[in-house]
Formats: C-alpha cells, structure tokens, sequence
C-alpha cells in the first residue's frame, strides 16, 4: 500500500512531453511564488541552464533539489523544499497512485529518436522470439505503437500490456512496477525493453520470468537477453545468508511514493511471531552510510525493491525485499522467485 500526505482537494499532477512552450506558458499561469526545479542524474548538467530559464522567463525563483532522483516515487518534500509551491520534475511520469504534496509538473522528456523500421529489422536479425511483449522508459513511450507495426508486419505477435494503478501508461517499466507486462505474460515468449541500460531490463526479468531483451532506440543496438537465472542465484545467496539472523532492521522509507508502513508492520509481527527481533527504522532516502554501526544481523527494505536487488552489495550487512524476507524466516518456498512488486 502506498500512503500520501497529499489533500483530497489537491488537484493532479499536469504532464508535459518535453521543455517547450506548453510547459513555460502553465508555469505561468500557476504564478508560483517560487519553483524547485528536479532532474535525475542523467539531466544534472543542463539543470541550472533550465532554472535560469525558469526564472528570465517566468520571473519566479528557482532552487534546484540537489538530492539524487531515482523517480517520481521520491519528490522533493516539504522540509526540502518549504518554500516552493510548484515542483518541475524532469525525466518521470506521474504515479497514479501517489499524489504529490505539492502542485507539481512532470516533464516525461518524450524523445522522438528511433526508426520504427530500422528497429524492427534489428530485432528481427537477432532471432528474438516471434511472440513478443513490449515495455518501454516513459521517453521511448511514444515509439511503442509504431515498433509494434514495424514488428507485425514482419511476421510477430505483439502485445502491449496495462498495467496496475501505479502505472500511468500502457507498456510503461517503472523499476519497481512491471505489472504491464505482467498481465501479458501467458501470451507470449519473450519480451523486448525500448530503452537504454540494463536497470529495467533486470526488474523486467525477475518479475515475469521470461527472457528479455533491450533495444536503445538512440544507438539501435540490441542487447543480449538477461541472465534471470544468474540475478536470481545471487539473490537466493543474499537469502541463505540471513538463515541464522535474529536481528533485523526493518527499512521504510517517508518519500510520499515509497512509503509502506502497514506492510513494515506486518513483516514486524511476522518476525516477532517466530521469536526474532525486529525493529523499524525510518529514514526519507534510505543510505548504506545510515546503517554502519548498528546491531542488526540483516535488513529487509519496504521502500524500493532495487535498493536490495541492485545496491545490496554496498551495505554493511544483507538486506532483502520482503519476499525474500519471507523467504529467509521460511514462509515461502525459495522457488520460484517473486520480485518484490510495489502497487
């Protein structure tokens, strides 16, 4: 469950594809008392030049979120930003399910790179699978109509899947969210990622066990399938290492889109019902450096599954998803694996 500090009244979040016009001209008429502009990493070099157009363009302050963004699950809060009234977020699309605080703008980033046909050729060379579903970043998200013609006319079955309440698009990867592609799973044999980088690629696999492979619509390169079997063999060793813990921090994260209190609780009471201790810990970004010292023998996350699956290695003991949890205190069987699906 994902909870929100948001007010009923708050009005929804206003989508923009790109930094253009439409977007200057709604900054505009919400005559915000001062802006706090957030980019993810790939964007922070070009950050400032779009805050000082912000403010030669619309005449209101701007301050710019230095905290690292990993999506729109993590929006600047409050104490953040206690002065902003309107948040322009970079590079995500909205959560449906987790309303901001605050007034706030997403610019998706739209890119209108990549040769439908081109691509579909490259695919088509690679010996991908004939019955074949499509996910894609929310910037190639406008590709997928016309790559899934490409694809057809050359002889694939293509499907597009929707997923839960926490997607806003059809054939939208979220890292912690892949229920799209999920909910077309049975039909088909593989599924093919438009993006670029292996970050989603890898979520994609653990959550619909199928091979799965990439295409970067920029460099149209396609990317061999993902070893699942491999994630998951680290994984499980990840789990075979907390069988003896008997101490564990509990991590629940306070970002409006991360935040899963009554799931933190009932891990809890499921290890304090076999006899473990268990403690809740709060923190906004959860921070390996915030761990050092502490007498827990590992960690389960309720924030955002990737911490454990990609960043694991660098806390100071192991931490799990709650699946993998369950896994360790013996409440469900290791096989098969179940990614951690944040709804």
């Amino acid at each position: 469950m994902v909870s929100s500090s948001s007010s009923p009244s708050q009005p929804p979040p206003a989508v923009f594809a790109d930094v253009g016009p439409d977007l200057i001209a709604a900054v505009r008429r919400a005559a915000p008392k001062r802006i706090v502009l957030q980019v993810p990493a790939g964007l922070v070099r070009d950050a400032h030049e779009l805050a000082a157009r912000l403010r030669a363009e619309v005449g209101s302050p701007v301050d710019v979120a230095a905290r690292p963004c990993f999506g729109a699950c993590d929006l600047p809060s409050r104490d953040e930003a206690p002065r902003a009234d309107l948040a322009v977020v970079l590079g995500h699309a909205p959560i449906p399910n987790a309303l901001p605080e605050r007034t706030t703008f997403f610019v998706e980033m739209r890119s209108p790179v990549g040769d439908a046909a081109s691509l579909a050729d490259t695919v088509r060379a690679g010996a991908v699978p004939r019955r074949l579903g499509l996910v894609a970043s929310v910037q190639h998200l406008d590709l997928v109509g016309p790559l899934a013609e490409a694809l057809r006319s050359r002889g694939y079955e293509v499907r597009i899947g929707q997923g839960d309440r926490r997607l806003a698009y059809a054939a939208q990867a979220l890292g912690c969210n892949y229920t799209g592609a999920e909910a077309t799973r049975n039909e088909v044999d593989a599924f093919l990622f438009l993006g670029s980088g292996r970050f989603h690629p890898i979520g994609l696999a653990l959550a619909v066990d199928r091979p799965v492979w990439s295409i970067d619509p920029f460099r149209g390169v396609l990317e061999d399938p993902i070893d699942r079997g491999a994630v998951v063999r680290r994984r499980l060793l990840a789990v075979a290492a907390c069988h003896g813990a008997r101490r564990w921090g509990v991590l629940v994260s306070t970002f409006v889109g991360q935040q899963r209190m009554p799931t933190a609780l009932a891990l809890q009471e499921r290890a304090r019902g076999r006899g473990l201790d268990a403690e809740i810990l709060l923190a906004d970004r959860i921070d390996p450096r915030d761990l050092e010292g502490r007498s827990f023998d590992a960690y389960v996350s309720t924030a955002c599954p990737r911490i454990a699956i990609d960043d694991g290695p660098n806390y100071p003991k192991p931490v799990l998803t709650p699946p993998e949890f369950l896994m360790a205190i013996g409440e469900l069987p290791l096989e098969p694996y179940r990614f951690d699906t944040f709804h």
